[in-house]
């Protein structure tokens, strides 16, 4: 015991807790400790969640992120030539003429008026072959002896236009769709509707493939030679061999199948085109001063009385 004598004046008397007392007092400070860090977690953590849906929801963080687009059109250091594709359209005739809708829109059904147009057309370039038809003269065939292709017309295909391309090319792309050349005249791919058969033949340029597509020579040299191209300058004959009016982009096969057929012989498989085939027949024997023979001018004028 303190002796109360030896106290300090003032201090009151400081009395020491028992021990089970004391190892009482550190339990429960312990406990309000652990007690605050656990409920301060919590909060940090609902705080962290509350704060990660607020952004999710205003867009501020998306789940995934979309990749950017890849850097494409710089220069590839190629030194191939330039392909361009283009949608050409081929010149329309009887067997293809597509007509368009106010919208713009082009459709396969023709509406009153276009069509009323067209058949006009049609009945005037009938009228026109009759009337050339008549006029020409009618003889035998003469004999092909002597008959160079290249000799008499020219070799193929020349550019009889001065337009920097050969005629074939030309033609082709006159005739065929959606073409892709190899510089300014080259075809190398186009989609033909033979006009002959009706048929959709994909064109590519090729050794093997090219001759999928031939250009017909409407009135056939051959048969032009016979009929008074062997009185025509050289100059006229070649003018004729690439002519764009005696010449269509047709299917290698009836092209094989024609030869040097007149129309007595041979007309195209696809019926809706004879007329618009004679019709050019006729032209052409016309512009150069050819003749017919019998069986030749008796079959035009059967197609004709049809037109």
């Amino acid at each position: 015991m303190i002796d109360e004598a030896s106290r300090p004046h003032g201090h009151p008397a400081r009395t020491t807790a028992p021990p089970h007392h004391q190892e009482l007092h550190r339990s429960m400070t312990s406990r309000r400790r652990r007690t605050r860090t656990s409920l301060t977690s919590v909060l940090i953590v609902l705080g962290l969640a509350v704060g990660a849906y607020a952004l999710h929801t205003t867009g501020l963080l998306a789940p995934d992120a979309e990749a950017a687009p890849a850097v494409t059109g710089g220069p590839t250091g190629s030194d191939e030539p330039t392909i361009t594709a283009e949608p050409s359209v081929p010149e329309t005739t009887r067997a293809s003429r597509p007509t368009t809708e106010p919208t713009g829109a082009v459709t396969d059904q023709p509406d009153a008026a276009t069509d009323q147009q067209d058949v006009a057309t049609d009945q005037q370039d009938a009228a026109t072959a009759r009337a050339q038809l008549a006029d020409l003269p009618v003889k035998g065939s003469a004999p092909a002896t002597g008959y160079d292709r290249v000799g008499d017309f020219g070799t193929a295909w020349l550019d009889v236009d001065r337009n920097g391309c050969d005629t074939r090319n030309d033609v082709l792309a006159r005739d065929l769709t959606a073409i892709t050349r190899k510089g300014p005249c080259t075809v190398l791919r186009g989609t033909l509707v033979s006009p002959y058969t009706g048929a959709t033949i994909d064109f590519v340029r090729g050794n093997t493939t090219s001759t999928l597509v031939q250009i017909d020579h409407v009135v056939a040299l051959e048969n032009a030679w016979r009929t008074g191209a062997q009185q025509l300058t050289q100059a006229e004959r070649a003018a004729l061999a690439n002519d764009p009016d005696n010449l269509f982009a047709v299917d290698g096969h009836s092209n094989a199948q024609k030869r040097s057929g007149d129309a007595a012989t041979w007309l195209p498989a696809d019926g809706s085109f004879r007329c618009t085939y004679v019709e050019h027949q006729v032209a052409v024997k016309t512009k150069y001063r050819l003749w017919v023979v019998p069986a030749e001018r008796d079959a035009i004028a059967r197609v004709l009385e049809r037109c």
